[in-house]
C-alpha cells in the first residue's frame, strides 16, 4: 500500500525556488509544451518595466494579474504565450548614468556621446537581472527564451522600420509646436512624465498699455486689466485677446497695446476663446509659452517668440531681463512694473502646477522645432476598431474616455534631447537635405544618388519618444517587420492588461499602429487595473513613509499570500487599498489548505484502508452519502461560477468563490464530516470523494497561488495518464452525474440546525470540548437526521447516547429553537451548570444595570445634550439601546435558567 506524507508546515521559501525552477527547466512556460501546442494560442505581451527599475505593488499587480489569464488558459488546453522584455526607459536611465557620471566628477559631455551610450549599455546589463528576478519571484509563467528589449537589434530595427514607413507616408514632418520642456533634463518630455500638484501661487493683476493714450484714463480708455499666474511670459506676449462680445472692451478691437517694460506694440484681437467671468475678463496671448495661446496665434497669424533658452534663463528677446533665470525675472519684472505703476494687485490662487515625474522640477511649455506624427487618420483607425466591437476595453467605463481622447488628439511630438534610446533614423546632408532611411548606408545611398557624389551626413542628434518603440511592441516582440513563424502564429495576441494610467500614452498608441502596420488589432481586450494604495486609501510614497516593499511581503508572507491578496482584492479599473493584515490572512488562507491536504493524505495512510485502493478520479455516483453528494454538488456549482467569472475578466470574485469553498465548505463542514465516516469498515468512498474534491479545488485555485496548490497537487495520488504537473493539468469541469440540488438542499437544512446549535451553546457559554444532549423534531426531515446521526454529533459536538430524534420530555428547563419545521430542545442541565451559570448572569446584569443608569442619566442632562456635538449624543443613545437590549437579553437568559 501507497504511503503519502507531507510535512507539518509549509516552508514556502525554499518551496517557490525548487518549484519555479522545476516548471521552467520542464519548459513549461512554452506554448509548445502546452497539453495541445497545436491548439488555439492565448497571447499577452508583458508591460516592459524600465530596464532599471526596482519591483513595486503596481508591477507586483500586473504580474499577478497576467499570469493568472496565462495560467488559466493554459489550464483550459489553449497554446499559452507570455512574452516578457524590459524597456529601456530613456530619461530614467539616462539620468541614474548621468549621476554616476557626476559621483565620478565628469559628465556626459565630457566623455561624448559614443563613450556615454557604453555606460548605459554596461548599466542596463547590470541591473537587468534586478527587476527580470523580481519579476521571477512573484511565479511569472513567461516564456523567457522569449525576452525581448525595446533596444535589442530586432525591435530597433522595428522602429526604424516604422519610422521610415510614416515618414513615406508623408505622416512624420518637423515643425515647432508648444512641447512640455524640461530644463533640467533640457528635453521635451511626455504628457505621461509631467505630473501635476495643486500649489498655492498668485494671480497677478496688471495695466496692458493702450499705445497713444494714458494709464490714468482708466480701464477700457488708458489700459486694459489683464491677469496672469506667469509674469515673465508677458516679455513673450504677441497680442491681448478680447471675447468679442464683451462691452467692456470691443471697441479696443484693432487697437494696440504696449508689452509692459519693452513697449514693444502688440495688437488687440477678439477671440470666443476667451473666458470674460475669468481674472479680468481680458487675456494676454504668449503662443511660444502656452499651448491655448499657440492655438490662438494659429488662428490670429500671431508672431511666435521664444523668450527662453533650454535651461529656463531669458534669452534676447526679453530685452533688460536677458540671462536671468525665469522665476527671478518674474520678481524683477513684476518689482519693475510695480514702480512704474503697472501693477493693479495680487491675488492669492490655487494652481495645477506641472512637474517633472522625475526630479520634481517646473515644466515650462515652451515652442520648439521637433519631429511630430499627424495622428489624424491614425485616431480614425483606433476610433473604429473599438466602435466596431473589434476591441474590447474592461471594465467598459473607460470607452468613453477612450474616445474623447482620439477624438482630440493632437499631433504626436516624438523627438526627445537625448542620448540615450532611438536615434532617430534621419541624416542632414550638407545643404541641410534631409535622407530618412532605415540605416546609415541606406541614407548614404539616397545621398549619393541625390548630390551625384559621397558627401558628409550628419545623423539628427534627438531619440524618439520612449512611447514610440513601446506602441509597436505587441508585434515587433514577435518578429516584425519580418514575416515569422511567431508573426504568423502569435499574432494578433490576445489580451493587454496594464494600468488605466496609460491607456492613451500607451495603449491607444499600439493601436494605431499595430492597425497601420500589420492591417489588424494587436490584441482584442484591454484589461485595465487601478493604482494600488496603502492600507488607509492614500497613494504610496517615500513622503508618507506608506511604501509597501513586494519583496519585503513576499520575504515575510510568502509569494502566494501576496499575490492572492493583490487578485482577490482588486476589481477592473479601481483603485485598490493593500494591507498588511490583509496579506497575514491569506498567508493563513495558504496554511487552511496545507493542514486540510495533510488531513487527507494522513488518511490516505491509514491503517483501515484495503490494500489495493487506489484514487481513481470522480467518486462514483452510486456509493455517496449524504455529505458527499453536498460537497460535489457544491463543487461543480463553484467550478461553473469560477469559469464564467474568470471568462468575464471578474478574477477577483472568482478567487473569492473559491476561497469561501475551500475554507468556509470544505475545510470547516465536509472534512469534520467525514472524520466518523473515515473510521468506518469502507472509508474508500469518502477518501475519494476527499482527493477529488480537494484535487479539483487545487486547480481552481492555482492561478491564483500557484506555489502552495503545485506542491500540494504533487502530493496527492492520480489517476493513470495525469498530468505531469498542476501548472499544465487541465482546468475543472462541472461534472453532470454530480449534480444533486436536492441533496444538496437536504444537506443544507442539517448545516442550519448544527449553526443554530453552535451558536446556543456560545450563548450559554458552554465548554468546547463539553458533548450536550439534544431533543430533535426534524419533521419531514427525521430520516436524513437519523440517517446523518454520527455526523450531526460530531459537528454539533451532541452526546450519541442523549440524542433524541423526537420531542422534548414536559417540564423540562431548557432551550428551545425553531427552524422552519424542525424543533431544537437542549436540556441545560446537560449544557451548564445551572447555579454557576445563574450567578454569572445576574452579576453580569447589575453590571449592565449599573452602566444603562449612567447612560440614562447621561442623556437626561440638558447640559450634555444641548451643548456636546450631535454626533457625541447620537453616539450615546446608541449606547444607551444596545445596554437596554443587553439587559432585556440578559433577563430572558435567566428567566430561562430560574
Amino acid at each position: 500500500m501507497t504511503h503519502f506524507s507531507l510535512p507539518k508546515t509549509y516552508d514556502f521559501a525554499s518551496t517557490e525556488r525548487r518549484l519555479y525552477q522545476w516548471w521552467e527547466e520542464n519548459g513549461w512556460f512554452k506554448p509548445e509544451n502546452s497539453r495541445d501546442p497545436a491548439g488555439e494560442p492565448f497571447v499577452i505581451s508583458i508591460p516592459p518595466p524600465n530596464v532599471t527599475g526596482v519591483l513595486h505593488q503596481g508591477h507586483a499587480l500586473f504580474v499577478a494579474l497576467e499570469d493568472l489569464m496565462i495560467r488559466y488558459q493554459r489550464m483550459r488546453g489553449r497554446a499559452a504565450l507570455w512574452v516578457p522584455g524590459t524597456d529601456h526607459a530613456g530619461i530614467a536611465t539616462q539620468l541614474q548614468v548621468e549621476k554616476k557620471l557626476r559621483d565620478e566628477g565628469t559628465s556626459r559631455e565630457a566623455i561624448g556621446r559614443d563613450p556615454f551610450l557604453e555606460e548605459c549599455w554596461a548599466w542596463t546589463e547590470k541591473y537587468h537581472g534586478r527587476i527580470v528576478g523580481q519579476i521571477r519571484r512573484l511565479g511569472a509563467s513567461c516564456d523567457w527564451q522569449r525576452e525581448r528589449f525595446t533596444m535589442d537589434e530586432g525591435l530597433s530595427r522595428a522602429v526604424n522600420e516604422a519610422f521610415v514607413r510614416l515618414y513615406r507616408m508623408g505622416l512624420i514632418y518637423q515643425g515647432e509646436y508648444i512641447v512640455n520642456w524640461s530644463p533640467g533634463l533640457q528635453t521635451a518630455v511626455s504628457d505621461v512624465e509631467v505630473e501635476y500638484w495643486e500649489e498655492q501661487g498668485t494671480l497677478y493683476y496688471f495695466k496692458y498699455p493702450i499705445a497713444g493714450a494714458s494709464l490714468a484714463d482708466g480701464p477700457g480708455q488708458g489700459y486694459i486689466p489683464v491677469a496672469t499666474t506667469r509674469p515673465e511670459t508677458i516679455l513673450g506676449d504677441t497680442a491681448v485677446a478680447v471675447h468679442p462680445d464683451d462691452e467692456r472692451y470691443r471697441h479696443l478691437i484693432g487697437s494696440t497695446c504696449l508689452v509692459p517694460m519693452l513697449n514693444r506694440t502688440i495688437p488687440v484681437i477678439h477671440d470666443t476663446y476667451v473666458d470674460r467671468e475669468f481674472g479680468t475678463g481680458a487675456l494676454k496671448i504668449t503662443p511660444g509659452h502656452d499651448l491655448h495661446d499657440f492655438e490662438i496665434g494659429q488662428r490670429h497669424g500671431l508672431r511666435i517668440l521664444n523668450i527662453m533658452h533650454k535651461d529656463a534663463t531669458l534669452n534676447d528677446e526679453a530685452g533688460p531681463y536677458a540671462g536671468m533665470e525665469r522665476f527671478a525675472a518674474r520678481k524683477k519684472l513684476w518689482a519693475d512694473m510695480k514702480a512704474a505703476g503697472l501693477v493693479i494687485k495680487e491675488e492669492a490662487y490655487t494652481l495645477q502646477v506641472p512637474r517633472a515625474q522625475r526630479g520634481g522640477e517646473i515644466i515650462e511649455p515652451l515652442i520648439s522645432k521637433q519631429w511630430y506624427v499627424n495622428t489624424d487618420g491614425m485616431a480614425q483607425l483606433g476610433l473604429s476598431a473599438v466602435r466596431s466591437g473589434r476591441i474590447r476595453i474592461v471594465p467598459d467605463r473607460f470607452t468613453k474616455i477612450y474616445y474623447h481622447w482620439l477624438e482630440n488628439l493632437r499631433h504626436w511630438c516624438i523627438s526627445r534631447q537625448l542620448w540615450w534610446g532611438h536615434r532617430i533614423p534621419a541624416w542632414y546632408g550638407p545643404d541641410g537635405r534631409v535622407f530618412v532611411a532605415r540605416s546609415a548606408e541606406e541614407a548614404q545611398a539616397a545621398a549619393l544618388d541625390h548630390y551625384g557624389e559621397s558627401v558628409h551626413l550628419a545623423q539628427d542628434p534627438d531619440v524618439l519618444d520612449t512611447w514610440f518603440s513601446s506602441g509597436l511592441w505587441p508585434f515587433s516582440t514577435l518578429g516584425w517587420p519580418d514575416d515569422t513563424p511567431d508573426l504568423r502564429r502569435f499574432y494578433p495576441t490576445d489580451v493587454m492588461e496594464t494600468g488605466y494610467d496609460i491607456l492613451f500614452f500607451w495603449v491607444a498608441r499600439m493601436i494605431m499602429q499595430g492597425l497601420l502596420y500589420t492591417n489588424d488589432i494587436p490584441f482584442h481586450t484591454v484589461y485595465l487595473h487601478g493604482l494600488v494604495r496603502d492600507g488607509d486609501g492614500r497613494k504610496m510614497s517615500k513622503t508618507y513613509n506608506n511604501v509597501i516593499d513586494p519583496i519585503e511581503v513576499m520575504d515575510e508572507f510568502g509569494t502566494d499570500a501576496l499575490r492572492f491578496t493583490l487578485l482577490t482584492g482588486s476589481t477592473p479599473g479601481n483603485d485598490m487599498n493593500l494591507s498588511i493584515d490583509r496579506v497575514r490572512a491569506n498567508r493563513n488562507f495558504a496554511n487552511k489548505i496545507w493542514n486540510a491536504a495533510r488531513f487527507v493524505l494522513g488518511n490516505l495512510s491509514a491503517g483501515n484502508l484495503p490494500d489495493d485502493f487506489a484514487y481513481r478520479g470522480a467518486p462514483d455516483p452510486a456509493q455517496l452519502d449524504l455529505p458527499d453528494q453536498w460537497a460535489l454538488h457544491r463543487l461543480n456549482e463553484v467550478i461553473a461560477n469560477a469559469t464564467r467569472l474568470f471568462e468575464n475578466y471578474q478574477f477577483g470574485e472568482a478567487g473569492r468563490q473559491a476561497y469561501d469553498f475551500l475554507w468556509g465548505e470544505f475545510a470547516d463542514w465536509y472534512i469534520e464530516a467525514a472524520k466518523p465516516r473515515l473510521q468506518s469498515a469502507d472509508p474508500g468512498p469518502v477518501l475519494q470523494t476527499l482527493v477529488h474534491v480537494l484535487d479539483q479545488t487545487l486547480r481552481l485555485l492555482h492561478p491564483f497561488i500557484p506555489y502552495v496548490t503545485e506542491e500540494l497537487w504533487q502530493h496527492l495520488p492520480h489517476p493513470v495518464g495525469e498530468a505531469p504537473a498542476l501548472i499544465v493539468a487541465a482546468w475543472p469541469q462541472p461534472v453532470a452525474a454530480f449534480e444533486n440540488r436536492q441533496a444538496a438542499e437536504r444537506f443544507e437544512r442539517l448545516r442550519d440546525v448544527v449553526s443554530l446549535i453552535r451558536n446556543a451553546r456560545s450563548e450559554y457559554n458552554v465548554d468546547p470540548a463539553r458533548k450536550i444532549a439534544a431533543f430533535i423534531a426534524a419533521g419531514a426531515a427525521a430520516a436524513d437526521f437519523r440517517a446523518q446521526a454520527e455526523v450531526l454529533c460530531t459537528l454539533a459536538k451532541l452526546d450519541p447516547d442523549r440524542l433524541v430524534f423526537g420531542p422534548a420530555p414536559a417540564g423540562e428547563k431548557g432551550a428551545t429553537i425553531i427552524a422552519g419545521d424542525i424543533t431544537l430542545f437542549l436540556p441545560l442541565g446537560g449544557m451548564v451548570d445551572v447555579a454557576a451559570e445563574l450567578e454569572r448572569l445576574r452579576k453580569q446584569l447589575a453590571e449592565t444595570e449599573k452602566h444603562l443608569a449612567g447612560a440614562a442619566a447621561r442623556l437626561a442632562n440638558e447640559n450634555f445634550t444641548s451643548k456636546a456635538p450631535a454626533a457625541v449624543v447620537e453616539q450615546a443613545r446608541q449606547a444607551l439601546a444596545d445596554l437596554q437590549s443587553q439587559r432585556q437579553k440578559l433577563a430572558a437568559q435567566l428567566a430561562t435558567l430560574a
